[in-house]
């Protein structure tokens, strides 16, 4: 008849436990030594005791195993990092594409497209989101009429005010071609008199050689 099947807890009896303890550390490390030589694998086992007393084995030196053992954790945790980052994007890629495919069927139906299936309920709300769509674009086109028109009024005041400048500018200079032709005719008189030729009357006691003689 053979043993029952032991339990897999812990032993309350001191005396017995350590014994167990010290018969299945015994076990284990030679079991490591086994597997070491048996399958050229390189092996490491740390034991602490319940009274903290350390037993070890190791294949190789243990410094170079626990090296190796971070090293490996190291590289595990950047796979297991990098995979979960893939992960995480693909979910994010499939969500997109759920959110894309529906804005891409509300399109449709708001453009009186792929309505079969709609109840009076789902109708409703897409004619009030039709006419929710359309007071924005009606405000839209208003904000952007009255934008042009307050530019154009704008533009108008300017050019009016130009031409405002433009006229006195030029009735500036026309008065100052008239006062100028005004002075200019005031001292070109005595000039002009000054070499006028006399009356003819002054010629008359004139004689040319002696011979003649007027009046």
């Amino acid at each position: 008849m053979g043993r029952g099947k032991i339990a897999i807890r812990r032993i309350d009896n001191s005396t017995s436990r350590q014994v167990t303890f010290s018969k299945r550390r015994n076990g284990l490390l030679k079991k490591a030594k086994e597997l070491a030589i048996l399958c050229d694998a390189e092996v490491g086992v740390i034991i602490f005791s319940s009274t903290n007393k350390l037993y070890e084995f190791s294949s190789a030196s243990m410094k170079s195993v626990i090296q190796r053992y971070n090293k490996s954790k190291e590289e595990t945790n950047q796979l297991v990092n990098s995979m979960s980052d893939v992960k995480f994007c693909q979910m994010e890629v499939a969500i997109l594409k759920q959110q894309l495919q529906n804005l891409h069927e509300a399109h449709r139906q708001l453009m009186g497209e792929e309505l079969c299936g709609l109840g009076v309920e789902d109708l409703q709300k897409l004619e009030n989101q039709l006419e929710i769509s359309l007071q924005g674009i009606r405000m839209k086109k208003e904000e952007i009429l009255t934008n042009e028109i307050e530019d154009l009024t704008r533009k108008g005041s300017q050019i009016h005010q130009q031409n405002i400048e433009l006229y006195k500018k030029i009735h500036e200079a026309r008065a100052y071609a008239a006062s100028y032709d005004e002075t200019s005719s005031m001292h070109e008189t005595p000039l002009l008199s000054k070499y006028a030729a006399p009356p003819i009357s002054s010629y008359a006691n004139l004689s040319i050689g002696g011979l003649f003689t007027y009046g």
